[in-house]
């Protein structure tokens, strides 16, 4: 089979694309700004990729063309459409699918699926459970929103019967507005946690929650729901109708819970040790995430003193905390920190982990971030920044592109939170504040153009 991909190198899609092609299909792709590493990554795939959606690529007449959700049917203020592609497909009439719709159709089929839903650690939390049935040889396939790397690579097909899948809320294409994770059919979903998100495409919590029961009721009744005990949210969900084994962590009365500090804890299954986590990872959502990850492997018969043996050369997701490099300034390392951090919770979480692995005395933590989400670009959680940066002695933000005022909704915070309307002044604010001992943090959904590098080099002169 030939696939065309539209939308290539999103980081799902290009998921996709990867599986399909070690599944022996011909792919090809395409985007606008084709660049690395996943354009990269692709071409060593020998999967071709196009620039732009130009709809002269009707030549190249694939069985199927496979959509990504970054294609509408907008127009650009010519009128003209902005993705011809998507235009001539619909008027040839041609056969197109979506991504989840393709991948359930042609990868999932006849597997044991584990899907890892939730608004914050479902990359974290996915690449853990993989690693977990990876190390305790059960072969799996996996399609993760970033790159685990113990892995090193975003998706496989593996050759036993579990895939473990990133279960995105997200919808799935313009022409299919659920959410993408109902489309997987888990045998074992875990639901991580369910915070209001995704402002762009849903209205409240309440939809949001709506689309989790959508999920749940795709369980079927040998199946396990992992959920997640200290959530209110999803209780609601659960309250809508369960048929499937409820399993729970996280708070005192859950069936998994932990007991130390999140680098170094025992897991206690309904009051029973049952294993012990000592790894390098740091933050109590860590330690959440690995109790999901523990309770879902126990479903494929994962003993979970093997699951956390296992975690312990878990080696994380790359922009996870990912140390970029240090520099020496008054005879003192600075370090820079890379993260995905773009949501107020998940800020927050990640300084507070930080700030605990530190403990004290401890250096600066500088935390460095642009509101690039869609939802953050809204302004929809700008009242919530000042006590996501609460660990943070310092706060830059690269205000560029919003229309909202950023100085203003991090105002509280004082002469700790500093604005800069573009990348190059933002570097100048956080060279010239940066001082021996300092941890700083960048934290974006995006490249944030190349910031990480550019702090670097510029403090090492």
């Amino acid at each position: 089979m030939h696939i065309h991909i539209l939308g290539i190198c999103g980081t799902f899609m290009g998921g996709v694309a990867a599986l399909a092609r070690e599944a022996g299909h011909r792919v090809t792709g395409c985007d606008a700004g084709v660049y690395p590493p996943m354009s990269d990554q692709l071409r060593a795939l020998g999967i071709d990729l196009i620039e732009g959606f130009g709809a002269d690529q009707m030549a190249l007449k694939p069985d199927v063309w496979v959509v990504g959700n970054v294609v509408s049917r907008a127009r650009l203020p010519d009128g003209s459409a902005k993705f011809p592609l998507m235009e001539a497909i619909l008027d040839a009439g041609a056969p197109y699918t979506s991504g989840p719709q393709w991948l359930a159709e042609h990868v999932l089929q006849g597997r044991h699926v584990l899907a890892v839903a939730g608004t914050h650690g479902k990359t974290t939390t996915t690449s853990m459970l993989a690693w977990i049935l990876a190390a305790c040889e059960h072969q799996p396939g996996f399609l993760v929103g970033g790159v685990p790397m113990n892995f090193g690579v975003s998706a496989r097909l593996g050759s036993g019967a579990a895939f473990v899948i990133e279960a995105d809320e997200y919808d799935t294409a313009f022409f299919d507005k659920r959410s993408k994770f109902v489309h997987y059919r888990p045998r074992t979903a875990i639901l991580n946690n369910l915070e209001f998100d995704h402002a762009d495409i849903f209205d409240d919590l309440k939809a949001i929650e709506r689309q989790f029961h959508h999920l749940v009721r795709t369980v079927p009744s040998s199946g396990r729901v992992v959920v997640n005990g200290v959530e209110e949210s999803l209780d609601r969900v659960l309250h809508m109708g369960c048929w499937s084994e409820v399993c729970t962590f996280g708070s005192a009365v859950s069936d998994f819970v932990a007991d130390g500090e999140p680098h170094d804890f025992a897991v206690l299954r309904r009051g029973e040790s049952v294993g012990r986590v000592q790894w390098s990872l740091s933050g109590v959502h860590n330690q959440l995430n690995a109790l999901a990850a523990i309770a879902a492997a126990e479903h494929l018969g994962v003993a979970p003193a093997q699951a956390a043996q296992a975690l312990a050369n878990f080696e994380n997701v790359r922009r996870r905390m990912e140390v970029r490099g240090q520099v020496t300034r008054d005879g003192g390392a600075i370090t820079v920190y890379d993260d995905f951090a773009h949501h107020p919770t998940a800020i927050r979480t990640t300084l507070d982990g930080l700030a605990r692995r530190l403990g004290q005395p401890r250096g600066r933590i500088l935390a460095v971030f642009e509101p690039r989400s869609n939802t953050m670009k809204l302004g929809t959680m700008k009242a919530q920044l000042p006590w996501s940066l609460e660990s943070a002695d310092l706060a830059y933000c690269h205000c560029g592109g919003l229309d909202w005022d950023a100085r203003e909704a991090l105002a509280p915070m004082g002469e700790r939170a500093s604005v800069a309307d573009n990348i190059d002044t933002l570097v100048q604010q956080v060279v010239l504040a940066a001082q021996a001992g300092d941890h700083i943090v960048c934290m974006s959904n995006g490249g944030f153009g190349g910031i990480h590098e550019r702090l670097l080099k510029a403090m090492a002169v």
